[in-house]
């Protein structure tokens, strides 16, 4: 009976921690108001902006350490891509709308507080919550958006996969391709031992130098000095008071509200086919706690309730919706101390006792302190972030050196060297930091750069100290490296022309171990494996079972390389299918149930192709063409 109620609680502060999850619908909103922007895209009358394919696209780009250097094809693709996977979304949610799809903000909450990146102590913290999503430079409201997107469409996929099957002729088959049984000879060249015997001279070295004139290049550098205004930094500086915190928690008393909450305790008797007993039971306890007689005592005694009866009985704080049902009614219409009983309820009868009411209305301060605290201290560091700039800006107007301005805003000089036209740190492959860092009057000149926005919390200011045209390394700087290369490729080419003159041999009748040993290969005797096999390279096991199978009498041969870079000829000369019976009946289920899965999965993508196909889509090509800045 306990588990069913602890089902309905998230504990003691279940009520405050829905509330403020569910803060950002409220107070974060964004207005995404792209009225008079031009479209990507229509489908069916819905209008996917351009902002919207934008916003898309540099979230991908900055998947790419330098992104900056992409092939503009390459970029065109990626935005080309994304643009159809905005399509494809909008086709779905149309659908789902029109078919009555609904996803609640409770099952968005539930969804985000099961979430463990989110959890601190075991469970899910608010403060957790929102510093994961400003790390990740994620707006709270687009993030409970996308989940609830998520649901709806994991409802439809659900709902399209549930209704696939596989037919025991289907099913038959697979496992007569899992469980098949091949009869295999593999040899192997170690290119490492043969790459011990290659001989290199100076005149290979001189000649692998220069046929490569663009390798072997250091880049262009610099080093920097920079100072740095940063959001966070100024936010922790921050002195909160406590009046200031006092004043703030009365001003936001309305956001932190809380229902009335009652603490009770219960002793539960079953009916166990005889309620009249268990009337006449129920009814002596509640004389017996009433005389006196110790809760807590009768309870450990006489409750069935296996997950209260240990403490007493007690069923902690609880708000009246948490406990619906005739209990829930008695506990919220009892006085402190009062028992009563029995109450009827689907697990039997029970004698309550009422211990605390905690009266509805504002949270305490002490729970909300932390984000009321981090409130302020973001609210500091905004008002001092934009100072900060602003101090920057004025003393930049004067300065020619960068000192005086970290002297005249109170800032840390800072340094960085080896950054190069690809980024590098501290700034990364930000492509703004990198123009301001290579532009003639900064790189040339010894200028000072403008204020640059590295992002929305962090600025800085930079000056080029340092500067290292790129260069070509010397051949006796990388003559090493060359050799390694040079009998890398000579022993790579030698195993080529063995693995060739060895599966020659074989095509010509000759016997594996003889031929192997011929070309100066580690042979291996015949043996039988499966599928699962763990004493073969993964890629050659991969390559045997893609191979044809053998004709009668004649063995089907092939070759492939190891995941370490080694050789492998192999030789197939039978081939068994699997027996269904020799599956364990337990992995059959699964493998079966995984089948299953697959075939949902392709129902899902032909439906959505089919919903596609049939939607009246407008693409714009200019959405796909017009400067993405980095033309």
């Amino acid at each position: 009976m306990l588990q069913t109620i602890r089902e309905r609680f998230t504990g003691t502060f279940a009520v405050a921690i829905l509330a403020l999850i569910c803060v950002p619908f409220i107070f974060f909103g964004i207005n995404y108001d792209f009225t008079g922007a031009s479209n990507a895209a229509r489908v069916n009358g819905v209008d996917i902006t351009t902002m919207q394919l934008e916003s898309a696209y540099q979230n991908q780009l900055q998947q790419y350490a330098q992104y900056g250097e992409l092939p503009a094809d390459f970029r065109r693709q990626l935005k080309s891509n994304l643009l159809d996977n905005l399509i494809r979304n909008t086709v779905v949610d149309l659908y789902l709308a029109k078919q009555g799809y609904r996803v609640t903000d409770q099952m968005v909450a539930d969804v985000i507080q099961r979430e463990s990146a989110f959890f601190v102590d075991g469970s899910f913290s608010k403060d957790r919550y929102y510093a994961v999503l400003d790390e990740n430079a994620i707006d709270p409201q687009r993030f409970e958006e996308n989940q609830r997107e998520n649901l709806r469409q994991s409802q439809l996929q659900r709902g399209i996969g549930a209704t696939s099957f596989v037919t025991p002729a289907e099913f038959r088959r697979y496992l007569n391709l899992y469980g098949e049984l091949r009869r295999v000879a593999v040899a192997t060249f170690d290119i490492s031992q043969v790459a011990e015997t290659v001989e290199v001279s100076d005149a290979d070295i001189q000649e692998y130098y220069d046929e490569r004139p663009t390798e072997f290049q250091l880049p262009e550098t610099v080093d920097l000095e920079y100072l740095e205004i940063r959001r966070d930094l100024l936010a922790a500086q921050a002195t909160i008071s406590e009046s200031d915190l006092l004043q703030h928690y009365e001003e936001s008393a309305g956001r932190y509200m809380q229902d009335e909450q009652r603490r009770a305790s219960h002793i539960l008797i079953t009916l166990d086919g005889d309620e009249a007993a268990a009337n006449e039971q129920a009814r002596a306890l509640v004389a017996r706690a009433q005389a006196g007689e110790p809760f807590a005592d009768l309870a450990r005694q006489y409750s069935k309730d296996g997950g209260t009866s240990a403490q007493g009985g007690d069923l902690g704080l609880i708000v009246q919706s948490q406990m619906p049902g005739a209990l829930g009614d008695a506990i919220f219409s009892m006085s402190k101390g009062e028992i009563r009983g029995p109450v009827t309820s689907e697990f039997g009868l029970h004698i309550v006792r009422l211990d605390e009411i905690v009266p509805g209305g504002p949270l305490p301060l002490d729970q909300v302190r932390a984000e009321l605290e981090r409130e302020l201290r973001d609210t500091y560091g905004d008002t001092a972030f934009r100072e900060k700039l602003r101090a920057v800006s004025d003393a930049l107007f004067e300065a020619t050196e960068l000192a005086a301005v970290a002297q005249a805003t109170g800032l840390e000089m800072l340094t960085a060297k080896d950054y190069t036209r690809s980024g590098g740190e501290p700034f990364g492959s930000n492509q703004a930091a990198i123009d301001a860092v290579f532009d003639p009057r900064v790189l040339g000149e010894g200028g000072i750069s403008d204020i640059i926005e590295i992002d929305a919390n962090r600025s800085v200011v930079l000056r080029v100290t340092r500067h290292q045209e790129a260069t070509r390394q010397s051949l006796e700087e990388v003559r090493e490296q060359i050799v390694e290369s040079v009998r890398s490729e000579k022993a790579r080419s030698l195993v080529q022309g063995r693995v060739e003159s060895l599966q020659a041999s074989l095509r010509d009748g000759a016997a594996f171990a003889d031929a192997a040993a011929a070309v100066e290969a580690v042979a291996s005797p015949y043996q039988v494996i499966n599928r699962l096999n763990e004493d073969l390279d993964e890629r050659v096991l991969e390559a045997i079972y893609r191979a044809k199978k053998p004709l009668a009498g004649k063995p089907r041969t092939g070759s492939a390389v190891t995941a370490e870079g080694d050789y492998a000829v192999f030789s197939i000369d039978a081939v068994a299918p699997g027996r269904p019976e020799n599956v364990p009946l337990a992995e059959r289920d699964q493998r079966k149930e995984k089948l299953a899965g697959q075939s949902g999965i392709a129902d899902y993508t032909a439906f959505i192709l089919q919903l596609e196909s049939a939607a009246d889509i407008v693409r714009s090509e200019d959405a796909l063409t017009e400067p993405d800045g980095f033309q």
